[in-house]
């Protein structure tokens, strides 16, 4: 970096340093003078009141003074200056009314000693020494510009700030030339939104030399109709605008669902304090004050942009989150009814439920064994999915739960895992309608095939079992007799058991098969079921 460049770049320092050391400072004591004469004005000490005034108008100079410093510095030093002339010389103009400051603080504190205690004697002390510690902060700026110091301890202090600020120039690089600025951009779509003819072709042609896509409004109601209509990636928004206010077009834009996440950046020739706030809390990305600086406003875009671009990728992250949940859930329900996942997920580890009466259906293909030996892979399968899939419509419908699969067998259940009433009924009216599925997916694939089906009625125990691969399964004598009745059925009819006819009553068709002997019950009376 060359001596000039560094040297500009320090002056530049500088200015930070008199911002953050002198300015802030500078302000309080105005502030704090402010409630001083408040308070004299309270407590009836009308005579401080003139020598009040003069310290906060040294103060209000001060502070006027450093403002145009901070946002003006070079014009501030002349042509033929050295920035070792202009500090000093800046040195005096700051504490010209510092010492006014110091110098009436110290002339009311002397005549408070000589009446004895006063009320605004601590606050009064309290601003000499502000006023001493500000003349402190601009002696020691002020230092950094000397180039000779007669002190070698002065000197070794220069060298030491001057080598803190040299490795802040270093660690912030400078900018880069405005090409590279604008390669490293990304192209965007950008609504301007101003009714200054000339304000809007400045930032159109800036923009679009960067390579961003420009959308223009002249007025704030076109402006909320192109960002309802229009994908779009930032706005630029003037505030001063007739019929609709820019800040009105804000909180509209953050009020609706659809406009609400497009960052916006207000550009306003207004630079009060209050309008800066009141767009920031409405929801404005950030505010610049006009005339704007091309390279701020550059970053400023930038930085909004990149919010924004990784606000629409945390979207895009969560939805397929959100996506990958709903799979989940489904995939979920495919093995576990509703009720068990919503225990499992509030903590039960065991779930084994006794259900006092449910009502089980086995479903078998008949001679299905012996056939896919002369079928391919492709048509057995074909067969079972297009059979097993009008099971698994008929079973939602009619709010009865699939239990499993046993090759060509399909095992129902009804009144688990919450009891219903009509458990019988509803398997009562599934059954048909599967002799009726078979039967039309047979005639669609040219099989000869046919299902039977078994029945029974009793007391079951229901649970999920595994830790890997679980399945939701129901155990019981209830369960072996309902596969009897399935495997002593005939094809085409529904074999049901005495129990099974007893929970239907009087409301179906039954015509009376005659006994079977159950493994461990015996001989057991025998329906086949005709419908309703």
């Amino acid at each position: 970096m060359s001596r000039t460049t560094l040297d500009e770049r320090l002056s530049r320092a500088l200015t930070a340093f008199l911002r953050q050391e002198v300015q802030a400072p500078a302000s309080a004591v105005t502030d704090f003078l402010d409630m001083v004469i408040e308070d004299a004005r309270g407590s009836q000490s009308e005579s401080l009141l003139a020598d009040l005034d003069r310290m906060r108008g040294a103060s209000v100079q001060l502070n006027a003074f450093v403002k145009s410093l901070i946002e003006d510095t070079a014009s501030d030093r002349r042509s033929d200056e050295s920035l070792d002339a202009f500090h000093r010389r800046l040195r005096h103009d700051l504490r010209t009314p510092l010492n006014a400051i110091k110098g009436y603080s110290e002339l009311l504190l002397e005549d408070m000693e000589a009446a004895g205690e006063h009320p605004l004697r601590t606050d009064l002390a309290k601003l000499k020494a502000s006023a001493d510690q500000l003349i402190g902060q601009v002696d020691a700026m002020a230092a950094l510009a000397q180039q000779e110091l007669a002190e070698p301890a002065d000197a070794a202090h220069r060298a030491q700030q001057l080598d803190l600020l040299a490795d802040v120039l270093r660690t912030v690089q400078p900018l880069p030339a405005a090409g590279a600025a604008r390669a490293a951009l990304h192209a965007s779509r950008i609504l301007i939104v101003d009714d200054n003819a000339a304000n809007r072709d400045v930032l159109e042609r800036r923009l679009a030399r960067e390579g961003h896509q420009i959308v223009s409004a002249t007025n704030g109601a076109a402006a909320l109709e192109l960002a309802t209509t229009a994908e779009l990636d930032l706005i630029l928004l003037d505030l001063i605008m007739p019929e609709m206010s820019g800040f009105e077009v804000l909180r509209r834009l953050k009020a609706a669902e659809h406009t609400s996440d497009i960052p916006v950046i207000v550009i306003s020739a207004l630079d009060e304090l209050d309008s800066v706030v009141r767009c920031i809390e409405a929801g404005a990305e950030d505010y610049l004050t006009k005339p704007f600086n091309p390279t701020l406003l550059r970053a400023r875009i930038g930085a909004s942009l990149e919010k924004k671009w990784l606000r629409d990728r945390e979207k895009k992250f969560v939805a397929e989150l959100e996506r990958e949940k709903e799979r989940s859930e489904t995939l979920l329900l495919n093995i576990l009814p509703q009720s068990i996942v919503n225990r499992m997920r509030n903590g039960e580890l065991v779930i084994a439920d006794r259900i006092a009466e449910a009502t089980i259906l086995f479903c078998d293909l008949v001679g299905f064994t012996t056939l896919s030996q002369d079928l391919t892979v492709d048509r057995t399968i074909d067969f079972l999915g297009k059979t097993f899939a009008a099971f698994d419509r008929l079973v939602a419908e009619l709010e009865v739960e699939k239990i499993k699969t046993i090759g060509d067998a399909y095992m129902v259940a009804a009144g688990v895992p919450e009891p219903q009433s009509d458990h019988a009924e509803r398997i009562a009216a599934l059954a048909p309608r599967m002799l009726d599925a078979v039967a039309a997916v047979a005639e669609a694939t040219a099989l000869d095939l046919q299902a039977r089906i078994g029945v029974h009625t009793g007391p079951i125990t229901a649970g999920v079992i595994g830790t890997h691969k679980f399945v939701y399964d129901v155990w019981g004598d209830t369960v072996n007799t309902a596969s009897r009745m399935e495997s002593h059925s005939l094809p085409g009819r529904i074999q049901i058991s005495a129990a099974t006819r007893a929970a239907l009553g009087d409301g179906f068709q039954l015509e009376r098969r005659g006994v079977i002997e159950v493994k461990g019950k015996g001989m057991m009376e025998t329906y086949f079921l005709n419908g309703r």
